[in-house]
């Protein structure tokens, strides 16, 4: 996921939170990486390279940026978080099909 910042400083500074889910290890997604300006590009940079959606969502970044990495998501966002990985899932499972 990915956002760009409100403050006018930052303006054309990127944010990037990446999420990691496994079901029968984890209970809920954790944060797997974040950071800002280079290090956001390098997040989305990884991701395209291995086809991992990206999905924008500022408010989500905004939340998920103060969870530190390999922490679990916050309990008022796992709906939000849900929705996307059903949505992955989702577009996973009808690749792997055609």
């Amino acid at each position: 996921m990915v956002a760009n910042s409100d403050n006018p400083d930052e303006k054309n500074q990127k944010k990037a939170v990446a999420l990691k889910y496994n079901k029968e290890k984890n209970a809920a997604p954790h944060v797997a990486a974040k950071g800002r300006g280079l290090v956001a590009e390098r997040i989305l940079s990884i991701a395209k390279e291995h086809d991992i959606p990206i999905q924008e969502d500022k408010d989500l970044v905004e939340i998920l940026e103060s969870v530190e990495v390999e922490q679990e998501i916050p309990l008022e966002v796992y709906a939000v978080v849900a929705e996307i990985f059903a949505y992955i899932y989702k577009t996973n499972k009808t690749a792997a099909e055609q």
